[in-house]
């Protein structure tokens, strides 16, 4: 016993010692890298801008049901469902969660548990000797009637490849790289000091410690950019600016090559996307829709479709976007006026696509054409003469009858 407390008696003493020491060193920083994981990926704001662009097309999007002959099948149980999957989400929520775990796991299970609509995690999956897949939940199996697995395919049948996993060392990389400028800024640019004695630091030194502690002192409490201190110090006493670890153009120069290369492992380039936004969003969302929405959405169609009607039923759950939801409204004007003098649509049908009121009125819901679109051999047919000689026309047949 005596042994321990001895060597319980010096630990404390050492502990003391350093207990000084690192009040005295109050105020250093240490880094460290990031690690990927659920709660911290969002935080990269280009990560996040892609995903919310990419979602949020899934979200705006409009289901429907269609049998084998394409004709869409109203009110059908189905849409209701995605509509109102659960009690904890919307159908809009569901699906921008479904889209967000597809992106960043590779994979996503929906279940569907009757007229309920669920996303499972931490599903284990196998598969049989008839290559038959199975699943389990915290060891529980579930009908594979009941759930499906939708993968972004990668090389391997039975797991998808995320942004998780294919983009794992350049986005714990850029997260790192972030962490580093905005913990360096927000302590106000890591503006540190080095205080050199010529003579040994002795904690019994009460004199010694006392200088240090002032110095301290004073340097903690300079809290405005404006404020100037001037601390006098005896002879073997010398206060020294260190300048920053961190080289801001180097750790951005980082950034600007490899935050854009996180945007193609969720199918975008991003200098040609944001190329796009600058000079015509119309574009920029059809690019974006082309490479990276529309094959995220057939994949969603087909396993909705089997999870929800099974594999011999020709019933189909569909996804329809709207671009025009994504371009500017000048934009939309535009088209709809296009749209209406070519015969496409009636003014009620361009007045609804714009946000008006429909009018429900005989001439609102006629087509209408362009007297310069009308082919050359059939321009007469249009003009104010060929009118004007079907009425004498008339005229003329009313004249008859009546002699």
């Amino acid at each position: 016993m005596g042994l321990r407390d001895s060597f319980s008696n010096y630990l404390y003493t050492q502990a003391e010692k350093r207990g000084w020491f690192e009040k005295a060193m109050s105020g250093s920083i240490r880094y460290g890298g990031r690690y990927v994981n659920d709660d911290n990926i969002l935080e990269s704001s280009d990560v996040y801008e892609l995903m919310q662009d990419i979602s949020n097309q899934l979200m705006l999007a409009n289901w429907i049901v269609e049998d084998g002959d394409g004709n869409e099948v109203k009110n059908h149980s189905a849409l209701r469902t995605l509509r109102n999957p659960n009690n904890y989400l919307t159908g809009s929520e569901f699906m921008k969660l479904m889209t967000n775990t597809y992106l960043l796991q590779g994979e996503v299970f929906p279940v569907l548990d009757m007229d309920e609509l669920h996303l499972a995690t931490n599903v284990y999956t196998e598969l049989d000797d008839r290559l038959i897949e199975h699943f389990k939940i915290g060891g529980e199996s579930i009908p594979g009637s009941m759930i499906r697995h939708i993968k972004n395919m990668g090389i391997n049948h039975l797991n998808g490849v995320g942004l998780m996993q294919l983009g794992k060392s350049t986005l714990e990389g850029v997260m790192s790289a972030e962490k580093v400028l905005t913990d360096k800024y927000s302590k106000g640019g890591l503006m540190a000091f080095l205080l050199k004695l010529d003579a040994h630091i002795n904690p019994a030194n009460g004199a010694q410690s006392k200088l240090i502690k002032a110095v301290l002192d004073q340097l903690e409490q300079i809290d405005e950019s404006r404020s100037v201190k001037m601390i006098p110090l005896g002879k073997g006493y010398v206060i020294e600016a260190m300048e920053s670890p961190i080289d801001d153009d180097k750790t951005l120069a980082y950034l600007n090559v490899y935050k854009k290369d996180l945007g193609k492992f969720l199918g975008m380039n991003v200098d040609t996307y944001t190329a796009l936004i600058k000079a015509d969003l119309e574009k920029a969302m059809m690019y974006m829709h082309n490479k990276a929405v529309k094959p995220i959405m057939k994949n969603f169609e087909d396993h909705l479709s089997l999870l929800f009607f099974g594999p011999n039923s020709d019933l189909r759950i569909k996804a329809v976007i709207n671009i025009l939801d994504f371009v500017t409204y000048s934009t939309k004007t535009n088209i709809a006026f296009n749209l209406v003098r070519t015969m496409i649509t009636t003014p009620d049908d361009s007045r609804g696509m714009l946000g008006f009121q429909k009018l429900n009125s005989p001439e609102a819901t006629k087509l209408y054409i362009s007297k310069d679109l009308v082919a050359g051999e059939d321009l007469g047919k249009v003009t104010d003469d060929s009118l004007k000689g079907g009425e004498d026309e008339n005229a003329e047949k009313d004249g008859d009858t009546g002699s």
